[in-house]
């Protein structure tokens, strides 16, 4: 039998671990990169497969590339939408202290990006002292702009790992596993700038093989940035530094 890793926390929201369970399943349930298996969930605990680490391979790259086409294109019931079994808010950020994900139903990414992303956290930085008056406006600039469809790509709502940054990419002997994620329906970039935010092993052959099996809208590159806005501001929130004022100027940018 394999053995368990355990993840565990007594002091984390009532739902926590379930909410990442819903997500592991409904990614896994594409049938496109691999996701690690949910063997138990409980109130207080998630048990996982332990996978072994190996180095990251440009052929298990491509893989990847392809497998994450597949995910998105398995789709969601819309801009927001909540995994299948799960309903309300989810959340983000880590096991110490996740933040609250807005889920609902949009029919727009611009609107939902500037509604669920964008504001919220604009809020809880302004709370937290890490934003001041003009950053706000800045921001909330922005997602008036993001609202307004500017940068719609008319692409329908794609399945999310929601959080995919490199460290949330487990490269195994059988190629990149897919773990952590906070999955909900959004634009397919935001995981592809997730990438980008931190960078990843041969991220250009994961955009390549992804491009390949699903071409990307005309201009993403251009829009890389805007998508990283979100995880900036989650950034700035948490750990404040000199994340607030990196995402003030992406916001700028886009304004």
């Amino acid at each position: 039998m394999a053995t368990v890793y355990r993840k565990q926390s007594g002091r984390v929201p009532h739902g926590y671990f379930r909410w990442e369970a819903a997500g592991l399943r409904w990614l896994a349930e594409a049938g496109g990169a691999a996701v690690v298996e949910v063997v138990e969930v409980a109130e207080d605990h998630l048990d996982l497969p332990r996978l072994d680490p190996a180095p990251p391979t440009a052929e298990h790259a491509e893989e990847l590339g392809r497998g994450l086409a597949t995910v998105h294109r398995a789709g969601a019931e819309g801009f927001g939408a909540a995994p299948e079994g799960w309903s309300g808010d989810g959340f983000l950020g880590p096991l110490s202290e996740p933040l609250p994900l807005v889920l609902g139903a949009w029919d727009t990414w611009g609107e939902f990006y500037a509604d669920a992303r964008v504001r919220p956290l604009v809020r809880m930085g302004r709370d937290r002292g890490e934003l001041d008056a003009s950053d706000a406006a800045v921001l909330d600039r922005l997602a008036d702009t993001v609202a307004a469809g500017r940068f719609d790509t008319d692409e329908p709502s794609a399945r999310l790992h929601g959080d995919l940054w490199s460290g949330n990419l487990m490269w195994t002997a059988d190629g990149a596993v897919l773990i952590d994620p906070a999955a909900h329906g959004g634009h397919r970039e935001a995981d592809l700038a997730m990438l980008h935010l931190f960078g990843a092993p041969h991220l250009e052959r994961v955009v390549a093989a992804y491009d390949e099996a699903a071409p990307l809208a005309e201009g993403w590159r251009e829009r890389v940035r805007l998508h990283q806005l979100h995880p900036l501001l989650v950034h700035a929130v948490l750990f404040g530094g000199s994340y607030g004022p990196q995402a003030v100027a992406v916001a700028g940018r886009y304004a």
